[in-house]
């Protein structure tokens, strides 16, 4: 059965997305356990933001034919902390959950970071900083066309220290993209620390907002109603201004060890803690 098949009946939504984020949580760490060498804190943390835009209804996806015209575009600009997409594209039918098995092994098409060779990626996404700009322009190249589709952008908060992301908030705000939507993984942590610490970007809507973009936060990221909600909201207006989803997470949601690390974005997770968190009935 299409998993997202599932979401169809509004009054049982939220408790089916929240149980579908747990799954993928769990697969998460999974290939965490057996591919040590992927980013895991910084996955953990867009769980549900992911889960919410793929099995709810709000992106439109074509898993049968990845680049078909009509679908959505969705570019995961936080590339290093996107091995939580390889279950929810497998699960979504862009692959068999079989491949979940290869991940970082010689040969396979699931790497470390994330690669248009894998069906449902549109952009390789290692280097930050970069997917709002391609974003921003094929948010551009869709309108021009007449085309209806929306493009969504996942970034990260420590990502935001780049320069070249507010180059592309000045360019969506300039060419009011209303169909670009950048949702923020605002986990407070970036690779060397806090990021109130490294580059302090508070208050994170008013400049979106200063901007010229439309912002809705979510205090609770990992709350699948508020999420949608919050979709909802951004996708119901009709400003012409480009619109930002800003969800407050934790990084390494679920994981002890991570959840209060500050650098949890370099740190792995030991077999034994998976093995604690999975159990007898976890994934492989």
């Amino acid at each position: 059965m299409n998993a997202r098949a599932e979401f169809h009946d509004p009054a049982t939504r939220a408790q089916l997305l929240a149980d579908k984020a747990r799954w993928v949580r769990e697969q998460t760490l999974a290939i965490h356990r057996r591919a040590p060498e992927t980013r895991v804190a910084s996955s953990l943390s867009a769980v549900e933001l992911l889960t919410v835009l793929y099995y709810s209804g709000i992106a439109r996806i074509t898993p049968d034919e990845p680049l078909h015209a009509e679908r959505d575009r969705i570019i995961i600009s936080k590339g290093h902390g996107s091995i939580c997409m390889y279950p929810i594209l497998a699960d979504c039918g862009y692959f068999p959950l079989e491949a979940l098995e290869t991940v970082c092994k010689p040969g396979s098409f699931l790497g470390g970071i994330p690669d248009p060779i894998i069906p449902g990626y549109e952009t390789i996404n290692g280097s930050l900083g970069h997917g709002l700009g391609v974003g921003s322009g094929t948010a551009l190249a869709l309108r021009t066309k007449g085309k209806p589709q929306r493009t969504f952008v996942l970034l990260g908060d420590g990502e935001l220290n780049e320069g070249a992301v507010w180059e592309a908030v000045m360019f969506a705000a300039h060419h009011q993209l209303k169909n670009l939507i950048a949702m923020v993984d605002c986990n407070g942590r970036q690779m060397l620390g806090y990021t109130d610490n490294v580059v302090n970007l508070n208050p994170l809507d008013a400049k979106f907002a200063a901007f010229g973009w439309q912002t809705h936060t979510v205090d609770d990221g990992h709350d699948v109603a508020q999420l949608l909600a919050g979709f909802e909201a951004l996708l119901a207006s009709d400003s012409p201004k480009p619109k930002v989803l800003i969800a407050n997470t934790l990084k390494g949601k679920g994981v002890a060890s991570l959840e209060g690390a500050a650098l949890a974005h370099v740190m792995g997770v030991g077999r034994a803690e998976i093995d604690a968190i999975l159990g007898d009935g976890g994934a492989p």
